[in-house]
């Protein structure tokens, strides 16, 4: 595998913190070796909010991520502040409401989804939004097994929600399997 270093970005309140916990959760249960951290601004809900997971097979030596390989930005804000920190050939993943230029497109791998319509009207909870999302992260880069997924999503998610988020978990996991029907 190589080394995963992945920025997940939005507002505060859409549960970007949260998934990239999950996906370290269920990298270390795969035996990975993993590290997480969060940023968000003063204002915390609905200001600018930044995680971000590495994911490797290797020791990591370097516990932040300088420059990301992965992107997923759920807001234009986040797009617009954090699309031009990533690789040349990092994946970008973002909601279908941001706007992505097209030269930015045709020089970027850009997967366009429809995360936070899925999670409001799919789901029935835009509180889900963060689930599906790290489903569709992990269907398009093969991070970790579905059973440590499930496992870690399953760890921390409020008990009750357990059939709702498994439900947003593979709805993502979906979303970029149809994404790649479509290319």
């Amino acid at each position: 595998m190589k080394k995963a270093e992945l920025r997940l970005t939005g507002s505060g309140g859409q549960g970007v913190i949260l998934a990239t916990i999950i996906l370290a959760e269920a990298g270390f249960f795969d035996k990975k070796k993993v590290v997480q951290s969060q940023s968000y601004g003063p204002e915390a809900r609905g200001g600018m909010c930044k995680a971000e997971v590495v994911i490797d097979d290797k020791p990591i030596t370097y516990t932040k991520v300088a420059v990301p390989n992965f992107l997923l930005s759920l807001t234009q804000a986040s797009f617009n502040q954090y699309h031009e920190t990533v690789t040349d050939d990092a994946v970008v993943m973002v909601d279908q409401t941001v706007q992505v230029p097209e030269d930015y497109r045709k020089s970027h791998n850009v997967i366009m989804i429809p995360i936070l319509e899925t999670a409001s009207d799919v789901i029935g909870n835009p509180m889900s939004a963060n689930i599906v999302a790290v489903g569709a992260i992990n269907e398009a880069l093969g991070l970790c097994t579905e059973e440590s997924l499930e496992k870690s999503v399953l760890s921390r998610i409020p008990k009750g929600t357990e059939d709702l988020n498994i439900r947003a978990l593979h709805a993502g996991i979906t979303l970029v399997k149809a994404s790649n029907n479509r290319n």
